[in-house]
């Protein structure tokens, strides 16, 4: 083998083993960065800037639980920068996240913002980012879960409501098809008969009004409403059961006030609660609805001495389907949904519903909405009624000022 030849031979070896020497380099140089990289605790790049743009609550934590970037969204539930995990189940899940390949999810209850704030309902997806490195996302679903509990009571209840004057409809067409040669007894079942229909009819008539109420659609009859004009209305619809039950209706308060919205509506949340009022008062009794403006709002409060309500029931009340009298609801025919339906009403106006009630002593329903100035075209005629108008005497509850 001559020189020239040696010399090729010994450059390619050169060349192998450069190559080779290179390439482990180059491997050792990748899986220190690599190792660097899984035991570091330095957030890489652009992470930082991600979780701040998020909606949900999100934070990324070290082995040791310390959280090293977190979401706006986090903060409420006190997973600030820097601060330590303090909830056991949150470190558990990061803890097995960090032993696995894969994500991991669970539900739990986490408190967002200082006692006695009830604790969320929280979906939380746990990645691993690094060895040392965990992304903690945060979802919280209290509200799609109520919604959707609403939801089945709703349904649940409304099926039950329903199969009650259905069946009793049911076993009275029998009746009368087995009575039909004694008409005493045709004429007896047929009048409790034309009383279920209604109360089927004033049942589903509630509870489409109620699912207009909860739907997103805005009104389509809204304008400035006259309070006079929507309390005359409500007072005039029950005029004639208050007539029948011995209960009397008084009217005091200012006049004069508007407020903006749906008139058909308003008036039928003050009638429902006027009809509440009427069921549960004693016979030579009165009702009471007071109107008054305080600062910028307008208190419509009606007022009973009934039997009043149990404090435990005062939260439920609301509910739908819910009574707080069994027996006397369903004496007087009642559905369950009109305190419902008031509540919905006043916040889709953009007010609220308080309640004042003792056991024996009555109850009081103070629907508060927005006041707004008069229409120009009513500024003048208020002012001449003011001048003349006496003003009514009626006797004032203890806490809101309605007629008794």
């Amino acid at each position: 083998m001559d020189t020239s030849q040696l010399a090729l031979l010994a450059l390619l070896l050169g060349a192998v083993i450069g190559g080779s020497a290179a390439l482990v380099i180059m491997l050792a140089i990748r899986a220190r960065d690599r190792a660097r990289i899984e035991t570091s605790s330095e957030i890489p790049a652009g992470v930082r800037e991600v979780l701040h743009g998020m909606d949900d609550a999100a934070i990324v934590i070290d082995a040791s639980s310390t959280v090293l970037a977190a979401s706006a969204a986090a903060v409420p539930f006190h997973l600030d920068e820097g601060s330590v995990l303090s909830s056991d189940e949150l470190r558990g899940i990061a803890r097995r996240v960090r032993s696995s390949e894969s994500a991991v999810t669970a539900t739990l209850r986490l408190r967002r913002g200082a006692p006695p704030a009830e604790p969320r309902l929280v979906v939380v997806r746990a990645t691993r980012i690094s060895a040392r490195l965990t992304l903690l996302v945060l979802r919280d679903i209290t509200e799609r879960e109520r919604v959707e509990q609403m939801r089945r009571d709703f349904v649940a209840n409304t099926s039950h409501e329903l199969k009650t004057p259905v069946g009793a409809v049911s076993l009275l067409a029998e009746a009368i098809e087995s009575a039909a040669d004694d008409p005493d007894q045709v004429r007896d079942f047929a009048g409790r008969l034309t009383a279920e229909a209604a109360r089927l009819a004033q049942l589903t008539s509630r509870i489409m009004n109620l699912s207009r109420l909860q739907a997103t659609d805005e009104f389509t009859d809204e304008r400035e409403v006259a309070v006079d004009e929507i309390v005359a209305s409500a007072v005039e619809a029950h005029a004639i059961q208050a007539g029948s039950t011995g209960v009397e209706i008084v009217r005091g308060g200012e006049r004069g006030l508007y407020v903006r919205g749906d008139a058909q509506v308003l008036s039928e949340a003050i009638a429902n609660l006027i009809a509440n009022a009427i069921a549960y008062s004693p016979r030579g009794s009165s009702v009471g609805v007071g109107v008054k403006s305080v600062e910028n709002v307008v208190e419509i409060a009606v007022t009973d001495r009934g039997i009043g309500i149990a404090e435990g029931d005062q939260e439920r009340v609301f509910e739908r389907f819910y009574r707080a009298d069994q027996a006397r609801s369903r004496r007087t025919g009642g559905t369950g949904l009109g305190l419902a339906i008031v509540k919905h009403a006043v916040q889709r106006h953009g007010g609220e519903v308080r309640l004042w009630s003792r056991p024996g002593r009555g109850s009081t329903f103070t629907i508060r909405l927005p006041l707004i100035d008069p229409p120009v075209d009513q500024v003048q005629p208020k002012k001449r009624r003011k001048k003349k108008r006496a003003t009514p005497a009626a006797a004032s509850h203890p806490t809101n000022g309605a007629p008794a």
